[in-house]
């Protein structure tokens, strides 16, 4: 018998991918080849080079190889949607980078002397008209009290600088990335680790509100993370189950060390 495909070596060639590690997807059954050959090399063809493709997209976008696994295996998974998806999200982040790398290069101009760039022009990117409408949306379920709350907010923000919103966004992320792979982990959402990234959403938090948040309202945006269908799209994104998981370690970390 002839076999024809791609052996690992061009795979990896082709791909990028290494070979020890088309080795380990192969043993986890993440991707195996069409066919062994009597020599003993692996041989992939069209659907194993398609899957691949598929892995690394997912790769890209965050997702586990376990994740991915299910995902792929999944019954009725349409690699023609799948790819839909994934260049939307994929032309979703070109343009926030463009946007980004435009503020980057007017700063930068401004710092240098060429220009002068003016303080609103630091958050381009930033829609006011849709964080006038989130702000309607919660003064509406909460009253004159929200109000106030977020007009405190806004005053504690009033001092900053480009370089303490930079933090801020580096601090949240951080704080995602370690819940994210504690719930790929299993962990429990009131284990050690989970209870020190929750004091750490606390305290990033509190310096949002520009106040302490009280056991009660840091339980209500962990149940918002959920009930929002933005906040959820945000935090499934990044890692399916992540707005669930936050919500628990939120009302968890609010009961034991707020309460």
């Amino acid at each position: 018998m002839i076999v024809s495909g791609h052996t690992v070596k061009q795979v990896a060639r082709l791909s990028g991918v290494s070979v020890r590690t088309l080795h380990h997807y192969d043993e986890i059954g993440l991707l195996k080849p069409a066919c062994v050959g009597a020599n003993g090399y692996r041989y992939y063809g069209r659907e194993e080079l398609l899957r691949l493709q598929q892995i690394l997209f997912h790769r890209e976008l965050g997702f586990s190889l376990e994740e991915i696994g299910r995902t792929l295996d999944a019954k009725g998974f349409d690699k023609v949607a799948a790819l839909r998806a994934h260049r939307a999200k994929l032309e979703a982040e070109t343009r926030r980078y463009r946007q980004l790398m435009r503020t980057i290069d007017d700063t930068l101009a401004s710092l240098e002397g060429e220009t002068k760039m003016a303080d609103t022009a630091m958050y381009r990117g930033f829609d006011p008209a849709k964080q006038a409408e989130y702000e309607q949306e919660l003064v509406a379920k909460g009253g004159p009290a929200m109000q106030t709350h977020i007009d405190e907010a806004k005053a504690g923000m009033a001092g900053w600088k480009q370089s303490d919103f930079d933090a801020m966004q580096a601090e949240a992320d951080a704080i995602e990335a370690g819940m994210a792979k504690a719930l790929v982990d299993g962990l429990p959402a009131d284990s050690a680790t989970v209870v020190a990234l929750m004091r750490r959403q606390h305290a990033w938090v509190t310096k949002s509100w520009n106040k302490p948040a009280p056991a009660v309202a840091f339980k209500g945006l962990g149940e918002m993370y959920v009930g929002d269908p933005r906040f959820r799209e945000r935090y499934d994104g990044r890692q399916a189950g992540l707005a669930e998981y936050m919500a628990a370690a939120m009302a968890s970390f609010a009961d034991s060390q707020l309460s």
